[in-house]
């Protein structure tokens, strides 16, 4: 193989003359130049490392200190009370020996100078992150800021002023606070009292005083310990409780997609639409690398967000284990995995130092295309083994991929920046069936074939036959926002920066004498065969019970619902108990997801959307009741839902608690009824929105249709549904709805249609009462007009 010979620098062979060495220079110039990219990428991390480290100051600010304090010198006046003289008595004897005494007092000047300038840069960091404490002014009504927060937003402007890298708030961040157990425990029962009835409410509050007064307050103060020593007290156990030390399948249960654009594909060619994805995510991973990302903030304001996740979000894949998974992360790849029709290839990415252009990297995934080569024994549906369980994977991975030829495919796999499945099928919504395609769109990017995904990869990128693109995304390493954050770059540099020719080809030019992509070689022995195919049995079963429906909502979007004065996501949610309500005849348990990433290492938090206020609006609404009665009732469900979602961000939240304090108990081998019931209690709806975080990214004036589906994910509960929505600019709604096939009191299409007239009757409820009030307005003002004339 050419790729083989190229790989060797040098060959010698011993004749009867001597030793004949033969130097390969090609191959000692990609040597050297790969060299002098890892040279460059060290020197970047290490500059970036002293950037972010002085910030909000500047590496530039110490000469200024320096200057000012020599200045202050020379007008015969000591800035540093004594302190440069104490520095001058204290320096080594070798220094006195051989400095003069006006070379001394310099070198003291400057340690000096540099000891108040770190002290400088500590004092601006402890007030950066006092003001990052700050959370009131998520509590105050819109338009009615107070003065302490204009204050508040003043400094927080002076001291952000400086372009940040990717990472610079991270230190400045505050930590997750514990919240009293007193006020958890409340929060919590008036969350649980619309779902239980007035008995089962009484045992709960007699469990939950007993707790509060027992053993919680043990429990806490081991939490308080673990916050005062950790940095997140939350995320490491979140990370490996809820996720890696899940033995089932992680396929359907735990990853998530990502969709393409709704109404366009960039391209029809599969290859090229596969280089330009390529490009645009290697392109955002130069960034991550270089720290060039701007840091996500919350929209609208100064406020910056914990940027930790976007640490391993390449080259970082979930390992098995018997008991838990493990996250390993690799500083860089410079190739990327691919599979197409049963067979693995890896796809170097970079030559001589450089990134391929996006129209190399379609001639190389053509080349991958017209290969013709069958898959290996056992080589197709070797993915099947990501899909299953987690521990026959193990004990498969450790039996037969821990050396050999099989180790070093594999190793191939898991230490590529990502996944890229070239799939042999044609999705998306054109054709004479747009719904059911959508549909089937969704599941294919949910599951695919159950063995041509990788389902370990932090995330796996698809590109079908017909150019329609999408993603697969493992859970554990990041949330949503930050998987979409990504995605939302990739789609806008792949259409509008690096586009494609007139004939549909990706841009610029092809270097012919590039290596083909290298088939990955196994030697796959019938056990593993047989457990892949007990692995892709399993995940079958699962992928075959998941109804999944995805729909736009094109009546209305949030234009139509801030004109009424409403918060956009509450709208929403109250919807959907209208929706589950109608559908299911009753309430349940709900979960939104909503972030911590004010704080440092933060993730998520629950907003318990049922409430009291919410289910009152329902039944009134329901039972016919006036409509005045039932828009105040809204009113307040509505509040109540924008004040929990405010608490769940500023970690005054009730789930993520209770999770902890669960955890500390099992580890002091405790039993607490409590605990153990209220986690126990199943979420049958599940909700998360997607949020668009880059706007400025899509021209939705000039280019309407280039709009996003968002993405989805499995049902939480057997018996329940998990619901997706993303607002995509004023007009529109999409949603991923899912549930199962084998509970016959769900169904995806009906639990849809349902939340589509939900969203409706609140709409006309709601608007009748604007354009009463717009009508009394009117003929309010109009005698005056007279009046005046």
């Amino acid at each position: 193989m050419a790729e083989a010979h190229q790989a060797v620098a040098f060959q010698f062979t011993i004749t009867p003359e001597g030793i004949d060495l033969q130097l390969s220079y090609q191959a000692l110039n990609q040597i050297y130049l790969s060299g002098v990219r890892s040279w460059k990428k060290r020197f970047s991390r290490l500059r970036n490392s002293v950037i972010k480290g002085v910030y909000p100051a500047s590496p530039s600010s110490w000469l200024f200190v320096v200057i000012a304090i020599l200045a202050t010198m020379y007008m015969r006046s000591d800035p540093s009370m004594g302190l440069i003289k104490m520095i001058q008595q204290h320096l080594p004897l070798s220094l006195h020996v051989s400095l003069s005494t006006q070379g001394q007092t310099m070198l003291s000047a400057l340690v000096f100078s540099t000891l108040l300038w770190l002290s400088l840069i500590l004092a601006l960091r402890f007030c950066l992150k006092l003001l990052l404490s700050y959370h009131q002014w998520m509590f105050e009504q819109h338009g009615r800021v107070s003065n302490t927060t204009k204050v508040w937003v003043t400094l927080l402007r002076l001291l952000s002023s400086r372009k940040p890298l990717l990472y610079s708030y991270q230190t400045s961040l505050p930590h997750l606070p514990v919240p009293p157990i007193k006020d958890t425990v409340s929060r919590y029962l008036k969350s649980a009292r619309p779902l239980l009835t007035d008995p089962e409410f009484k045992r709960m509050t007699e469990l939950a005083d007993r707790f509060e007064s027992n053993l919680g307050n043990r429990l806490q103060r081991y939490l308080k310990l673990k916050a005062l020593w950790a940095t997140n007290y939350v995320s490491d156990w979140w990370e490996e409780y809820i996720y890696l030390r899940g033995r089932g399948p992680i396929m359907v249960n735990s990853n998530y997609y990502g969709m393409d654009f709704l109404y366009v594909t960039p391209t029809p060619i599969q290859a090229a639409r596969a280089g330009n994805t390529i490009t645009a995510l290697l392109l955002y991973r130069r960034k991550v690398n270089r720290e060039e990302l701007k840091p996500s903030r919350v929209p609208g304001t100064v406020i910056p967000l914990c940027a930790a996740q976007c640490e391993r979000m390449f080259n970082t894949t979930r390992t098995p284990g018997v008991e838990t998974d493990v996250l390993q992360h690799w500083q860089d790849s410079e190739f990327v995995a691919v599979y197409h029709k049963g067979r693995f290839f890896r796809l170097w990415v970079y030559t001589a130092g450089r990134l391929l252009s996006p129209r190399e990297i379609e001639h190389q995934i053509q080349r991958i295309l017209d290969d013709l080569s069958p898959p290996q024994p056992g080589e197709e549906k070797l993915g099947a083994l990501t899909a299953g369980e987690r521990v026959p994977w193990f004990h498969t991975r450790e039996q037969h991929f821990s050396s050999g030829i099989n180790k070093r495919s594999l190793d191939s796999i898991e230490r590529a920046a990502f996944f890229v499945t070239l799939d042999d099928e044609e999705q998306g919504m054109s054709g004479e069936d747009p719904a059911g395609n959508l549909d089937r769109y969704a599941k294919s990017l949910l599951h695919g074939k159950c063995y041509d995904r990788w389902f370990d990869k932090s995330f796996s990128i698809v590109i079908y036959k017909n150019g329609k693109s999408g993603l697969n995304a493992e859970h554990s390493w990041a949330d949503a926002p930050t998987v979409a954050h990504l995605w939302e770059y990739t789609l806008a540099t792949d259409a509008f920066q690096l586009g494609y020719t007139e004939d549909g080809h990706c841009k610029g030019d092809v270097d012919r004498s590039l290596p083909s992509p290298q088939r990955l070689a196994w030697d796959i022995p019938s056990e593993v065969q047989a457990q892949a195919c007990s692995s892709l049995a399993v995940a079958q079963a699962l992928a075959d019970d998941v109804d999944c429906h995805v729909f736009p909502f094109r009546e209305f979007g949030k234009g139509r619902i801030k004109k009424l004065r409403v918060s956009p996501d509450a709208f929403i949610q109250i919807g959907l108990q209208l929706a589950y309500f109608r559908d299911r005849g009753g309430f349940c348990l709900t979960y939104e997801a909503s972030m911590t990433r004010l704080f440092r290492e933060g993730r998520t938090e629950t907003v318990r959307s049922c409430s009291n206020e919410s289910c009152a609006f329902v039944r009134a609404l329901e039972s016919g009741e006036a409509e005045d009665q039932c828009r105040r009732l809204f009113k307040l469900a509505s509040e109540r839902h924008q004040n929990l979602y405010r608490l769940a961000m500023t970690g005054d939240g009730i789930d993520r608690h209770l999770f902890c304090l669960y955890v500390v108990s099992k580890y002091l081998g405790v039993e607490s009824p409590f605990l153990k019931e209220v986690l126990s209690e199943p979420w049958r709806l599940s909700t998360s929105q997607t949020p668009v975080q880059q706007m400025e990214l899509f021209d939705l004036k000039n280019h309407p249709d280039f709009i996003s589906l968002g993405g989805g994910f499995g049902p939480v509960a057997d018996d329940g549904y998990g619901v997706s929505y993303i607002i995509v600019g004023e007009d529109m709604i999409n949603f991923h709805v899912s549930s199962k096939h084998s509970c016959g009191e769900t169904d995806s299409h009906r639990f849809g249609a349902q939340i589509s007239k939900a969203l409706q009757d609140i709409l006309t409820l709601l608007a009748a009462d604007a354009k009463t009030s717009s009508s009394s307005s009117k003929g309010s003002t109009q005698p005056q007009s007279k009046k005046l004339l």
